[in-house]
């Protein structure tokens, strides 16, 4: 039985077929709106989840009727992603092979909770998305609604023949949307594809396969959307000072932080203590994202191991996000005991793993995070950044949890009672023994 079939099946010979489709307006969703509506003779619903789009959604709803939908819902979820899996992941200070913060990844589970609380709530038949059959977010979210929703059916159009026979390439899809009368940002001259959120912005495809390929220079300067070049950015260092609350952040204080809440419109304060500006995570997202792009801070460019067995290349910017990770480190140094701190540092790799992967959901997943927010209960504090032309630099960190103690570790004299440094003789010969032992065996 065909997967056309199968969904016709479950239901009512009588009725229309339902389907929610996870549209972003972009090239990929615009078409196989349309496609899924023409195969499917269903009534196609469109769903976006607002994360952090910004001037990306302007239009969309106007846009997914004309392509065809019946219903535009827009979920606004934009301070759900920041609270509930942006600042959890970075207490879990998460950073896939050692380069990617996970920008695209962390915001899947969260689109996918949305869309079944809308196919949910409308009654839907199933639904569709346009991850492609190479990449990671096919995984990501079918294994998502496999946690939340396991009876809801999913079409994945790029895993369907007859959508790669029409689609074999972009150009065909640029083709089409002309044709259709589609408004699209893609275009031959410009064929990257650009996904973005509250977290980070990607690029991919296009020239950016080539891996050889330079997209720094100036010829591709327009591509950037959070950042500015670090050549171009200011002359002038900026500190910026967060406070951290049980590894949150929860407050701000820099110079013109008045000014640049006026430009941002909707980073609303929500009260102030000892000098600092209190915001709601997604608050300190944004106004952290705006200081970082301004000082061209959290570029990164990497070639990657798909889940799915390739590797691929990606250009992205993610500026707020590399300061909150650099701060949140910092500060866990001064407060976090050693053994805690190295234990959570293991199981990063793992964690990591899991949300590239698509794992949000599952339960080994939500067991590390259980690890992680025990060992944040004193990771609170303050800690001082300074960002200057790409650049992150520490410029100082303190905290009533410090387990920082200056008796304890200065180089001056007169402190023998906090450490008495003829301990280290016995410490020393006691670690020794077994390198010793493992000398004599070799000789």
């Amino acid at each position: 039985m065909t997967g056309q079939e199968l969904l016709a099946s479950s239901r009512p010979t009588s009725s229309i077929m339902k389907i929610v489709v996870a549209y972003s307006g972009g090239l990929d969703t615009s078409v196989l709106l349309k496609w899924l509506k023409a195969k499917y003779d269903a009534e196609i619903i469109a769903y976006c989840a607002d994360v952090g789009q910004a001037e990306e959604l302007d239009g969309l709803e106007e846009k997914a009727l004309t392509t065809g939908a019946s219903k535009c819902f827009i979920g606004d979820l934009k301070e759900e992603f920041a609270r509930d899996y942006i600042f959890p992941m970075l207490q879990a200070g998460a950073i896939y092979e050692g380069r990617y913060m996970l920008g695209t990844s962390i915001a899947r589970p969260c689109i996918a909770k949305g869309m079944i609380d809308c196919a949910i709530a409308e009654g839907a038949d199933a639904i569709a998305h346009g991850a492609t059959g190479k990449g990671n977010d096919q995984v990501r979210f079918e294994l998502s609604m496999a946690s939340l929703a396991p009876n809801i059916k999913c079409i994945a159009p790029w895993r369907d023949a007859s959508f790669r026979k029409d689609f074999p390439g972009r150009a065909e899809m640029i083709a089409y949307a002309e044709a259709n009368q589609i408004p699209i940002k893609a275009s031959m001259k410009k064929p990257y594809s650009m996904d973005r959120n509250l977290l980070h912005i990607s690029f991919e495809a296009g020239m950016l396969e080539d891996p050889w390929y330079d997209a720094t220079t100036e010829t591709d300067r327009e591509m950037y959307v959070l950042s500015t070049a670090p050549e171009d950015a200011p002359d002038k260092a900026e500190y910026v000072e967060i406070l951290f609350e049980k590894g949150d952040a929860i407050g701000l204080r820099c110079e013109g932080l008045s000014g640049i809440i006026a430009e941002l419109k909707d980073a609303t304060p929500t009260g102030e203590t000892d000098g600092y500006t209190l915001f709601t995570p997604y608050g300190i997202m944004r106004v952290l994202n705006f200081l970082g792009g301004k000082h061209g801070v959290g570029r990164v460019d990497i070639v990657e191991n798909r889940f799915v067995g390739m590797k691929s290349r990606g250009v992205y910017e993610t500026p707020g996000g590399a300061i909150l990770l650099a701060a949140h480190r910092d500060l866990e140094a001064l407060t976090m005991d050693r053994e805690a701190m190295f234990t959570r540092d293991s199981l990063i790799p793992k964690y990591a793993q899991l949300v590239y992967n698509g794992f949000w959901f599952a339960p080994e997943r939500e067991a590390i995070q259980a690890l992680v927010t025990h060992t944040q209960q004193t990771v609170s504090g303050e800690v001082r950044v300074k960002l200057y032309k790409g650049n992150i630099m520490n410029a100082g960190r303190r905290s009533p949890y410090s387990l920082y103690s200056e008796a304890v570790a200065t180089m001056e004299g007169g402190q023998e009672e906090a450490y008495n440094q003829d301990d280290a003789t016995g410490f020393i010969a006691l670690n020794a023994l077994r390198l010793k032992a493992s000398a004599r065996q070799k000789k």
